[in-house]
């Protein structure tokens, strides 16, 4: 099954971080700024520092993010992150994706369009796109559920033709 940007169900409130705008609009208003910031401190710190610092910053935002979101949901099972990825993630058709497995332990699926790689190059901000974007989808998934790991070998913003998420439900006992 391929998707993009697909709505809600029946009945079920939208899924945001904010009610106000998508996902994919905030990271173009806050990229800018940003980049900015990293650059500058790149110069001050070397940018091995200022991208951990960076990187630091904004996992610690998504995995609160990530909470905030299961609390709004009312639950944090693979069914409520399968209706993240639909209407959070791909809102504004952000992504194009396949799904590949939804099950109540695991939710595979390969992202083939990625308008944040998009944006990041067209604005000249690829080099900062990991940081900024990708880094977070772990953090959001430990902050949504700490049962939940994602796997994902390659990513669209470092230049690999699909980004392979697949995400797997431990067993109670599994967690350390």
């Amino acid at each position: 099954m391929s998707t993009r940007g697909s709505s809600n169900p029946e009945g079920q409130p939208p899924v945001s971080e904010t009610a106000l705008i998508s996902q994919f609009t905030r990271r173009e208003i806050q990229a800018p700024l940003a980049a900015c910031l990293i650059r500058a401190f790149a110069g001050e710190l070397g940018e091995e520092k200022a991208l951990q610092i960076a990187a630091e910053a904004i996992q610690s935002d998504a995995a609160s993010a990530g909470k905030a979101v299961a609390g709004q949901l009312g639950g944090n099972s693979m069914k409520e992150l399968a209706r993240v990825v639909r209407e959070l993630w791909a809102a504004d058709e952000a992504i194009s994706f396949r799904i590949l497995e939804e099950s109540d332990q695991n939710l595979s699926f390969d992202v083939t369009r990625c308008r944040y790689a998009e944006y990041y190059e067209r604005e000249g901000m690829l080099d900062l796109g990991f940081c900024l974007s990708c880094s977070r989808d772990g953090a959001f998934t430990q902050g949504f559920n700490p049962r939940i790991l994602l796997s994902r070998t390659q990513t669209i913003m470092q230049g690999q033709p699909v980004c392979d998420f697949r995400f797997t439900l431990e067993e109670p006992g599994d967690v350390d």
